[in-house]
């Protein structure tokens, strides 16, 4: 499996139109959360997330607030942020752009927000063209750290490195609510929460408006 822990420069440059990072003139860490939400996993992410009064991202799929729409209001409750991951977790490169974009506007009607995270970071050019036709305020957002946390061949020591050695002001970091990351997150996370907060960091959900 090949991924790139750290976004480069070129790569958010070259792809301007997605959000990559947040302005980095505050001490805030945007953590975000891929893939729920899960029965077990999401409600352990914001329980650890309520002792550092850490607010986040959760990127949904659309089936999965289908199974667990108790969970999926705790974190609307809880005052995160909820995006867009499709229905079905679908790969945008290897998806035709109709059954992709269909399967888009089927997660918008459980899901009411105007983020979207493609699923593996894969979408073309025209399927976001698609979806911004559609839904002009659509923001895609991408990510500036990615933790591993998905990736069996990470030890959760590796994983919590890589946010750690990584994340600074303005990082958008990526984990996964999910059972097949949850041996790593559930190591990385506490870590995480309590190192950035004793540098006087704090947590906020991705958000664009003024207040």
């Amino acid at each position: 499996m090949v991924y790139l822990v750290k976004t480069p420069v070129w790569v958010s440059k070259l792809y301007g139109r997605y959000i990559w990072q947040m302005p980095d003139d505050e001490k805030i860490i945007y953590l975000s959360f891929d893939d729920g939400p899960h029965n077990l996993v999401t409600p352990f992410v914001l329980d650890e997330l309520n002792k550092y009064n850490a607010k986040a991202s959760f990127f949904c799929i659309g089936k999965n607030v289908l199974e667990n729409p108790e969970i999926y209001q705790r974190i609307l409750n809880e005052g995160h942020t909820v995006g867009n991951h499709t229905q079905n977790h679908l790969d945008g490169w290897k998806t035709e752009n109709s059954v992709y974009l269909a399967n888009v506007l089927e997660a918008r009607k459980h899901i009411n927000s105007e983020f979207f995270r493609p699923p593996y970071g894969r979408i073309t050019k025209s399927q976001q063209q698609k979806i911004a036709a559609l839904q002009p305020a659509m923001k895609v957002i991408m990510w500036s750290v990615l933790s591993g946390d998905f990736d069996k061949n990470l030890t959760a020591e590796q994983c919590c490195t890589n946010v750690l050695e990584n994340s600074k002001s303005g990082s958008i970091v990526v984990f996964h609510d999910s059972q097949k990351a949850f041996e790593r997150l559930k190591y990385a996370l506490p870590i995480v929460l309590k190192h950035f907060a004793d540098l006087g960091f704090s947590f906020k959900k991705i958000s664009f408006s003024k207040e």
